[in-house]
């Protein structure tokens, strides 16, 4: 992996990043490690310790927040959004990370513009439409849509 390899990024923190990735400007990297063959949109903020796979494509204007972890092969559409506060306090976590929850994204996932996803676990071989509010786990690999997403066909 390289570090900081990319000078025209805006970075916080050590950013590892493979081979052959592609970061297009303006974009906010911390302290986060991205695979190879990877491509970055503009617009987009990667926070530290999410962990991106190796031969993904991430769209412009996509917030990926702290203890995100997505696979190989996958596609993240243009302004997905990713929380890791559920407001457990009533309200914001205001700093107190332990109210924060992870997000593990599988192999070969591809979630649609505009999607939003809450601390959840995605397994392999999953779509996820466009504008699809992901509030549970997804265990079952297939086409997903809606607020909340529901399974709306299974793929093999």
């Amino acid at each position: 992996m390289n570090k900081n390899k990319r000078l025209n990024v805006s970075v916080a923190g050590d950013v590892l990043m493979g081979d052959n990735v592609t970061i297009v400007e303006p974009c906010n990297l911390y302290g986060c490690k991205i695979g190879n063959n990877c491509f970055i949109g503009p617009f987009t903020e990667i926070q530290k310790d999410v962990v991106i796979g190796n031969n993904c494509k991430v769209q412009s204007h996509t917030f990926i927040c702290e203890l995100v972890t997505i696979g190989n092969d996958c596609f993240i559409g243009h302004g997905v959004m990713f929380i890791n506060d559920v407001f457990a306090k009533g309200g914001p976590a205001r700093g107190d990370k332990n109210f924060w929850k992870a997000t593990n994204i599988g192999n070969n996932v591809s979630i649609g513009s505009n999607a939003t996803i809450l601390p959840v676990n995605i397994c392999d071989n999953v779509i996820i439409g466009a504008g699809s509010v992901v509030t549970k786990n997804i265990e079952k690999a297939g086409v997903y849509a809606g607020n909340p997403a529901k399974l709306i066909k299974t793929l093999k």
